[in-house]
């Protein structure tokens, strides 16, 4: 099998597991508990958090523990902008783009009165500092645009966007999911107040986030219970899952570099095979993009029979978010950046991780393109294109 849907979900690396296993036997007391086995798991949490600061340059105590990317985002976007309506402020930016744990809770709050401004995406899968800075007002209560396009890959300018919006003293949240682990993150230097991530992104285990919140940023609480998280987040901490996150985290973090330099190759190999397929498209910038993700358009197919077909051949990858799979409507990130429905309905994203090899990508350009031309040849809709009875689009 070559799995190339790592956008999705990551294969757990040995280092997790391996740090996850003594917290499912031997070290397996509530951190609440005042007894022995209790605060050794209590001591566990403090160095998992310290270690998760460290790999963000954020201090441990602005380090919050969640069930993952989703909760993360909604909790900070709740936070900032119930912090924001006790002054009177009920202005939220973003993008068109997010994902949807940002723009389902956006509007949620839509609906209880707040006004939300979605930027326009460009064509190469950008949001621009001067786009947050056109759109801010007196009322602006919160920025939250991503760090990373689950889909596309495209990485923002979030260092400069962050500091956008500390010139005018508002909050920035960006989702770190796609980037944290893949990209080098200093919320410090980078001007972020709010961020969150994912685990099971970076090859750590499912079930289990992070999000930071700067010091001085009122937390709302989504989830109401004991005293954990500082009284943030009630619940029973995941002891194993969260020293895996750690774990996981600090690895990708040290190997960053080395990976990095793989995935670029590979990256380039799969954009310059898939090219060559006639009427495609690539979808984002070439160069600024997550450096395992590619994600290409191609005219007259369905995005799903392409994936049913690759996975006969053993190959794994995805036509965009895993949260929206079952979905028949076109993704809104390729609509986003401009791809008519029709050509958004046949897309495909493949992205790798440091485990993929020359030969997983000499196997997908030798799938994808046969495949391609066989769901093109069985397409009324081609022959017509073929035929001049319709103009092609790519």
């Amino acid at each position: 099998m070559i799995y190339a849907d790592n956008a999705a979900t990551t294969k757990m690396s040995p280092a997790a597991i391996r740090e996850m296993l003594p917290y499912m036997d031997e070290i397996w007391g509530n951190p609440s508990s005042l007894y022995e086995t209790g605060q050794r798991a209590a001591s566990a949490l403090r160095f998992a958090r310290e270690r998760i600061a460290a790999c963000i340059g954020a201090a441990p105590d602005e380090i919050y523990f969640t069930s993952g990317g989703s909760e993360s985002d909604n909790q900070a976007i709740l936070s900032a902008a119930k912090w924001g309506e006790r002054s009177g402020k009920k202005h939220i930016i973003s993008s068109a783009f997010e994902h949807h744990a940002v723009l389902h809770m956006l509007e949620k709050l839509e609906r209880e009165g707040f006004e939300i401004d979605l930027l326009p995406v460009h064509e190469n899968g950008m949001v621009y500092p001067k786009q947050v800075a056109d759109a801010i007002r007196e009322e602006t209560c919160l920025v939250s645009i991503m760090y990373a396009n689950n889909e596309i890959g495209s990485i923002l300018p979030v260092a400069e966007i962050g500091a956008v919006c500390h010139e005018h003293r508002i909050p920035f949240h960006t989702d770190a999911v796609q980037a944290a682990g893949h990209m080098p993150i200093h919320v410090r230097t980078q001007n972020i107040d709010l961020l969150s991530l994912s685990a099971h992104k970076f090859h750590g285990p499912k079930g289990v986030g992070v999000l930071y919140a700067r010091r001085g940023i009122p937390l709302t609480n989504l989830i109401e219970g004991g005293a954990q998280e500082r009284g943030k987040r009630g619940g029973t901490e995941n002891v194993p899952a969260i020293m895996g996150m750690a774990a996981a985290l600090e690895e990708a973090c040290a190997n960053m570099k080395e990976n990095t330099e793989k995935l670029l190759k590979l990256r380039a190999a799969l954009i310059d095979g898939l090219s060559k397929i006639p009427h495609s498209a690539l979808n984002g910038d070439a160069q600024s993009r997550l450096p395992g993700n590619v994600s290409f358009c191609f005219e007259g197919i369905e995005g799903e029979s392409l994936l049913l077909l690759l996975d006969d051949r053993g190959i794994c990858a995805s036509s965009g978010s895993a949260c929206t799979s079952g979905a028949l409507d076109p993704s809104h990130v390729l609509l986003a950046i401009g791809r008519p429905h029709e050509i958004a309905h046949g897309s495909l994203r493949l992205s790798l991780n440091a485990q993929n090899s020359e030969g997983d990508v000499a196997q997908i350009l030798q799938a994808v393109p046969e495949i391609v031309g066989y769901l093109r040849e069985m397409s009324p809709l081609w022959k017509d294109k073929q035929n001049g009875k319709k103009p092609f689009i790519l």
